[in-house]
């Protein structure tokens, strides 16, 4: 701090490093400018005997007021009048809670990165919206209607749909936690889209799958290995995800059988494949990076540089964490030099699976494929599903797909 000078008023303060977010006012306090208008917060001089001094502790009392700062900033920012800390539960309380369970689960493995990325969005939407500093019981139902308009305001239908599912799991968890004493209202407008609102925006979206031509167009044009990775999307419903974690072990190119259980549910599935998607493979392999990482040694496909074609980023804060998919870019641009309707993604070939298996009118060995939960009582019973009629669900897609010539680059297209 400056020293005072011969007309007995000392100097401001320069901020004590350059990202100090307040400044030194004339009057002895830190302000702050916030839309038009001057917020101050602790000082850095008082008058003595008539005089601007500076203050006793300057390092102690900056901090305060960095402190201060800090916990009405959220409130300042978005125009909310900023709430004094009281006694009880804050919404920030109850979100670091929520998200140190989650933190937990992500640890033993139970939960993926990419969906604590999801929880921890909601969370900061969540304070950013009521407040840090707001007192948990003060939220009425009139809050959630307005919270919810303003989700809407942001993002789509089925975003927003997310959005509410999430925040209204924090908000249970916190009852169920016993850190607030009854459940929050919040009142029967807080809802996610219905139906029919999703229906118009897959509508208004477009279709997801894709056309014979167009798979054909794409295996004629595409190199390896994002060839054989596009034929086992059409081949057994693969998605991205499926792909990039795909072990060799799980592979049987000499039976043509691939035995691996989705990923994000852990449901078995038994795909046999089709003599191309064997070709493919085997060429595919040649085309393989070598891995960095000794967890992904077993991987189908490794990039050149090393790394699974879908992973995530190796931060150590998981809310920094950050999914990196190799497939979804290389499928657009290949996509788009050939002119198909860009809107649809790599995953719309799984879309293509399923509308087209269904002709097989076998719906149980589709979702056996799939990987799909089957929530009915007969799937309790159920131990197993023959390979006959696995294969006449593929073998339905394959003649779909082109006629009964051998290999599907340069085949004809069925007419």
């Amino acid at each position: 701090m400056a020293n005072a000078t011969r007309k007995g008023k000392p100097k401001k303060p320069a901020k004590p490093y350059e990202q100090f977010p307040l400044t030194a006012h004339a009057s002895g306090r830190w302000c702050k400018k916030v839309a038009g208008r001057i917020h101050y917060f602790g000082r850095w001089g008082r008058v003595v005997n008539g005089e601007m001094t500076t203050v006793d502790n300057p390092e102690e009392s900056t901090q305060a007021a960095l402190n201060e700062y800090l916990d009405i900033r959220d409130d300042l920012h978005a125009g909310r009048t900023p709430r004094p800390k009281v006694d009880g539960v804050s919404v920030a309380d109850i979100c670091n809670e929520f998200l140190s369970a989650k933190q937990d689960r992500l640890d033993s493995g139970e939960l993926t990165a990419h969906s604590f990325r999801d929880y921890f969005d909601v969370c900061k939407l969540i304070a950013e919206f009521f407040g840090r500093n707001r007192n948990v019981s003060d939220l009425k139902a009139i809050d959630f209607s307005k919270f919810r308009a303003w989700l809407s305001s942001k993002h789509g239908v089925h975003r927003l749909a997310k959005d509410i599912r999430v925040a209204r799991m924090v908000f249970q968890y916190a009852y169920e936690m016993e850190l607030i004493d009854k459940p929050i209202r919040v009142g029967p407008n807080f809802k996610e889209p219905n139906k029919k609102s999703k229906r118009k925006a897959n509508r208004e979206a477009g279709k997801k799958h894709f056309s014979e031509d167009e798979i054909c167009k794409l295996l004629d044009a595409t190199s390896q290995p994002l060839k054989a990775m596009i034929l086992l999307g059409i081949n057994c419903g693969f998605g991205n995800s499926d792909i990039a974690s795909l072990p060799r072990s799980a592979v049987d190119l000499e039976g043509g059988w691939i035995d691996f259980p989705r990923p994000k549910t852990e449901i078995n599935r038994r795909c046999p494949l089709w003599p191309e998607t064997v070709e493919a493979l085997r060429e595919a392999a040649e085309h393989r990076g070598e891995p960095k990482n000794e967890a992904d040694a077993d991987c189908v496909f490794i990039t050149k540089i090393g790394h699974r074609f879908v992973r995530t980023n190796e931060n150590e804060s998981p809310e920094k964490r950050t999914r990196i998919d190799s497939i979804g870019p290389a499928f657009k641009r290949m996509m788009v030099s050939l002119d198909i309707d860009g809107r649809r993604s790599f995953y719309g070939l799984r879309h293509s699976f399923e509308t087209v298996a269904g002709e097989s009118k076998d719906q149980v060995a589709v979702d056996a494929i799939m990987g799909h939960v089957d929530p009915s009582m007969a799937s309790n019973y159920r131990h197993s599903i023959s390979d006959e009629r696995l294969r006449a669900v593929v073998d339905v897609v394959h003649d779909w797909l082109l006629t009964f010539s051998p290999g599907i680059v340069g085949a004809p297209r069925r007419v």
